[in-house]
């Protein structure tokens, strides 16, 4: 079982300055290769406090010239606020600075301040994703990329350096709408989620999707599902639950803000249906609430109340990958590497023997 770091580069609230948020996340990139994390993965966001990686390639490629071991991963390149051929160019080169060490995520992005600052039709993002992800990924075959679709028509053009070897054996895609998971499941990419709901509900729902989509375009099984947690981890049990349903909650409310999910814009978008829904039941059900199911299914305790958790996850959905967000909601630096100190000396040892 792979273990990594998701790297958000949260500025919480402003609070801090963005050169002291910086130097954290560089900070941790360190730490992920000296406590013998398997991946160490980077988000896009851009423009605001709530997440600040403008370039997740550019990041890792900093990463790749300071580290040895570890995997680096985009944990997503947003497709539609990014064109394919740059992408192909920039994940081959990763893979020569990291000697094979990169893995490709993609995603499509929710955000609508951030597709108007871009100047890019929200509505457009379902389409614009399924044109661009489908070049990227045979671009890296390959060794060149074309196409002749609506957003990105591409003359045939090589990708130099040459790809040293394709991604679909280390590709992955965001799926956290019904259509999302699907797109993943046909591309043949593994399927990433961010964990926010009961993973029974996930079991029958959207990996029971992806399964049968997976099956009915691919041969064998699919792969294990990555989940993407908050962690917190503590040894006393009472501290644990206290500091980390606190940052939980703090970062919960900035997803709120960010994405707009108490709103009903998305209603009007094009492709993002499900979240409109979803917006209905977090106003039905009220925010209190809502938060206390999204801390419920993250990761906070002890060790040993930690691997209970990740046992109960493994009896519902069989094997899975782990991806970890550990510097977020307002978090001091040092609690945040006590919390990742722990779980790579008493936690880490146990999963990866899985």
């Amino acid at each position: 079982m792979d273990v990594g770091l998701l790297a958000i580069f949260q500025n919480y609230r402003g609070r801090s300055t963005d050169d002291q948020m910086v130097l954290a996340e560089l900070a941790l990139a360190d730490l992920a290769e000296e406590l013998g994390y398997d991946k160490l993965w980077a988000a896009e966001h851009h423009f605001n406090d709530y997440s600040a990686c403008p370039d997740n390639v550019q990041y890792l490629s900093w990463v790749a010239g300071r580290t040895s071991r570890i995997r680096l991963c985009t944990g997503a390149v947003i497709v539609p606020w990014n064109s394919p051929v740059r992408v192909a160019e920039k994940m081959a080169l990763l893979d020569y600075l990291s000697d094979g060490r990169a893995v490709l995520g993609l995603g499509r992005g929710l955000a609508r301040r951030e597709y108007e600052s871009f100047g890019i039709d929200m509505g457009e993002s379902r389409d614009r994703f399924d044109e661009a992800a489908r070049m990227i990924v045979d671009a890296l075959d390959n060794g060149f990329i074309e196409g002749n679709g609506k957003y990105y028509p591409q003359k045939r053009t090589e990708i130099r350096p040459r790809p040293q070897a394709g991604f679909r054996d280390r590709l992955y895609c965001v799926g956290m709408s019904p259509e999302s998971v699907e797109q993943a499941a046909v591309l043949g990419g593994r399927l990433m989620i961010f964990s926010q709901q009961p993973w029974e509900i996930f079991a029958e729902g959207s990996w029971a999707s992806f399964t049968k989509t997976w099956t009915a375009n691919h041969q064998g099984a699919p792969p294990p599902p990555l989940t993407g947690d908050l962690m917190y981890c503590h040894p006393d049990p009472a501290v644990a639950q206290e500091k980390g349903r606190e940052y939980m909650a703090n970062y919960f409310l900035t997803i709120v803000e960010h994405y707009e999910i108490m709103s009903e814009h998305f209603k009007d978008v094009k492709g993002y249906d499900y979240y409109g829904t979803a917006g209905d039941l977090f106003r039905e059900v009220g925010l209190e609430t809502a938060v206390e199911t999204y801390c419920d299914v993250q990761s906070y305790g002890t060790p040993d109340q930690l691997m209970e958790k990740f046992e109960s996850r493994r009896g519902l959905l069989g094997d899975f990958e782990l991806s970890m967000i550990v510097n977020y909601g307002g978090m001091p630096f040092d609690e945040m590497k006590s919390s990742v100190e722990l779980f790579a000396k008493e936690v880490l040892p146990q999963l990866q023997k899985w």
